[in-house]
């Protein structure tokens, strides 16, 4: 199963960690892993080469994760467009999670 926790500290979310394999099918046939992982990198890309912040990212193949942190001090601007890409994939994955509740858990840790 993936799961995907949210990081929210005084109502922000500051970032997210994504642990594991969905389990839904083989490598390269899962759709429910492609969905997170097409997800993730948006969300990524835009925060770091759109709105060319610096937010931390890790990966670490072996054990299939991928964490994202916002830097702290954001201007207005684009601490508004990152709260709105974060709380979109939150809405998205928890929409996917519905859909396929066996595969991908989300949670919030505050």
């Amino acid at each position: 199963m993936t799961t995907v926790t949210f990081r929210v500290e005084d109502g922000r979310i500051t970032g997210f960690n994504c642990r594991g394999h969905s389990g839904y099918a083989e490598a390269g046939a899962d759709i429910v892993c492609a969905a997170v992982t097409s997800a993730i990198r948006l969300v990524e890309a835009t925060v770091n080469d759109v709105l060319g912040l610096a937010a931390s990212v890790k990966v670490r193949e072996r054990d299939a994760s991928v964490s994202l942190r916002l830097p702290g001090g954001l201007a207005p601007a684009a601490e508004s467009a990152c709260q709105a890409l974060l709380t979109g994939l939150m809405v998205y994955l928890t929409e996917l999670h519905d859909e396929y509740p066996e595969n991908i858990e989300v949670l919030e840790d505050e």
